[in-house]
């Protein structure tokens, strides 16, 4: 049996569902984990998920007492009972939905329909509805529950977003009650056995907490109940970080590569590294990564005095971009990946995910100039944005009202000292005021005053904006409580017109449907392509009247880099033997054409 065929034993399905903002995906495990689907939950906002964890408490009658931020280490812990709660839900969902008998349109049935049409279980389960009732058809059901496994609750930590924080008297409490490192515990400490996908960069002393936690190396069997999963955008900065973590005798169990551009939430362009040639060189220097790692890794081990009875498995999965269940396969196929990331598209599927009716129909609806890379949030970092969204619409609206800038509650991005002693977030209103005063008293004042004005009032607050859709939707918003909603998706959501079900986007993964087929759309890696172009032709514009050494060296290596991506997709496009001759030669003229204009 190849590795491939071992993770669909484990793995009912090839595809996962990312984390989606701070609320969009906050409870999708409850939603999709009995049906094998795995899914990403962030553990950034603990206000949201305390909130989240009191509403489902108080549906199925458990003790919905609050956890208050008076009572000590209350970040840790609200996010421990909500995992726990969440672990519990699915538990006996998905023994609920294992005992249901077969063949009834019941639940246990709408989890096998689900599956890849080519899988294992989905063939032995076709076969077992062909054959008469009897000790035969009995047999084949029993084995068949007994392969069933509920899809992983995971959950997604930004590494970098690791404020310190302060007691009640304004104490500046211990490194382990930072942000990060508070929502790492509340993971370690809760009954999941799953993973946690850190993200946005290492952050060596989030890192080096892994160490604290007996359940992130392996047991006498060499099986981890916690997994790490890094979510990396190239392979040098995966091998970095992994070796890091390796000397520490932690095991990264999954790269999971991302487009810098062509994805949801934070976009990080790098140098203009395109998708294809990351997922090359993971593919031809996947066995020499794991001899590298191991070879830290072992020594490691010893001295915590862990005896490695076998070697662990490292999944490679991707995502960003994805929009056809072509693009879909050869990923699996070509690459050898193990698995592939949908994200933004599930926005568009009000059971699985939480956005607000008015942001979904205005989704649904948008055309591709809708969606933009902007520099909206205040980690200094791009942002996919979406122009209709209500939140831009205020955050324009209060600029117009000569009160630009959000009220800061959560604090979740404070990270500016310019004008305070502690820090507050550039999003916030005393920041933007204080910084437009600041540019409008300089003598003489810019010609470019408005524009740098403009610069600044962009920033969009975060931490309500992304939330605000879960709490909205599940009736849990308060009177006096902003209900205006930012959200992040990709651009690849402009293809996606409509509202789907559960049903009708998986079958478009896998093929069975084509939500798409009446869409002209470019191949993935042509539209990250051009996404990447974009950007450097306005970071050119930007700098033009300033640019320094360092500066044009950067766009020289990104144009490099564009141009060998251009060069490695030509060489791939006759490997791409599951689209049509038509469509190869399509692919090839919008290459050639994209490479003439970068010369």
């Amino acid at each position: 049996m190849n590795y491939q065929d071992l993770i669909q034993k484990t793995m009912p399905h090839t595809f996962h569902i990312p984390v989606l903002g701070l609320g969009y995906s906050i409870d999708t495990p409850i939603k999709v984990a009995q049906y094998g689907i795995s899914s990403v939950a962030s553990i950034v906002d603990d206000e949201l998920i305390e909130r989240m964890r009191v509403h489902y408490a108080r549906q199925r009658g458990e003790d919905d007492s609050p956890i208050v931020k008076s009572e000590p280490d209350y970040r840790s812990r609200r996010i421990t009972a909500y995992l726990d709660l969440m672990h519990r839900m699915v538990t006996e969902e998905f023994e609920r939905l294992r005992s249901q008998p077969f063949g009834g349109d019941n639940d246990i049935d709408r989890y096998f329909s689900l599956l890849p049409p080519t899988s294992d279980m989905k063939l032995r389960y076709d076969a077992m509805l062909a054959l008469a009732e009897g000790a035969e058809r009995d047999a084949q059901a029993a084995a068949l529950r007994e392969q069933m496994v509920a899809g992983s609750i995971d959950v997604n930590i930004m590494s970098k977003v690791d404020k310190m924080n302060v007691d009640s008297d304004g104490n500046v409490l211990d490194e382990i009650y930072t942000d990060a490192l508070a929502a790492l515990r509340g993971f370690a400490l809760s009954k999941l056995s799953s993973s946690i996908i850190l993200s946005a960069g290492m952050n060596p002393r989030l890192y080096s907490y892994l160490e604290v936690f007996p359940d992130f190396f392996p047991d006498q069997e060499g099986n981890f109940r916690k997994k790490l999963i890094l979510k990396v955008s190239d392979y040098r900065s995966a091998l970095i970080q992994a070796k890091f973590l390796a000397k520490k005798g932690i095991w990264v169990s999954e790269f999971r590569i991302e487009s810098g551009l062509n994805c949801g939430g934070h976009a990080f362009a790098t140098e203009g590294n395109l998708l294809g040639p990351v997922l090359e060189e993971f593919k031809s220097r996947r066995a020499e990564m794991l001899t590298e790692l191991l070879a830290l890794y072992e020594p490691a081990l010893e001295n915590k005095r862990i005896t490695l009875t076998r070697t662990p498995r490292t999944r490679i999965s991707v995502q960003g971009g994805i929009g056809t269940a072509a693009e879909n396969a050869f990923l699996l196929e070509y690459y050898g990946i193990e698995a592939t990331g949908w994200g933004s598209p599930f926005l568009l599927v009000p059971e699985v995910t939480n956005v607000d009716k008015t942001t979904l129909d205005a989704l649904a609806n948008a055309d591709s100039d809708a969606y933009y890379v902007s520099d909206s949030s205040p980690l200094g970092v791009l942002f996919n944005n979406f122009k209709d969204s209500t939140a831009e619409k205020q955050r324009l609206e209060r600029i117009a009202k000569g009160r630009p800038g959000s009220p800061c509650h959560k604090r979740y991005l404070v990270s500016n000292t310019e004008f305070t002693k502690e820090p507050i977030c550039t999003a916030s209103r005393q920041y933007q005021q204080l910084k437009i005063r600041q540019l409008q008293a300089l003598d003489p004042q810019p010609a470019d005053l408005q524009m740098q004005i403009s610069a600044f009032t962009e920033k969009l607050c975060l931490c309500d904006g992304l939330s605000t859709a879960a709490l909205v939707k599940n009736n849990l918003i308060k009177p006096r409580e902003n209900r205006a909603v930012a959200i992040c998706p990709g651009p690849n959501l402009a293809w996606f017109s409509g509202i789907y079900s559960l049903d009708e986007m998986v079958g478009h993964i896998y093929g069975k449907i084509d939500l798409l087929a009446r869409q002209l759309r470019p191949n993935m890696f042509i539209n990250e392509l051009n996404l990447y172009v974009d950007y450097l032709k306005k970071d050119v514009e930007r700098h033009t009247a300033a640019l320094n050494d360092k500066k044009a060296k950067y766009f020289s290596k990104f144009r490099a880099n564009l141009l060998e991506g251009i060069n490695y997709y030509k060489k791939l496009i006759p490997e791409i033997t599951n689209q049509t001759v038509a469509y190869r030669q399509e692919m090839m003229a919008q290459l050639e054409a994209i490479e003439a204009g970068l010369s």
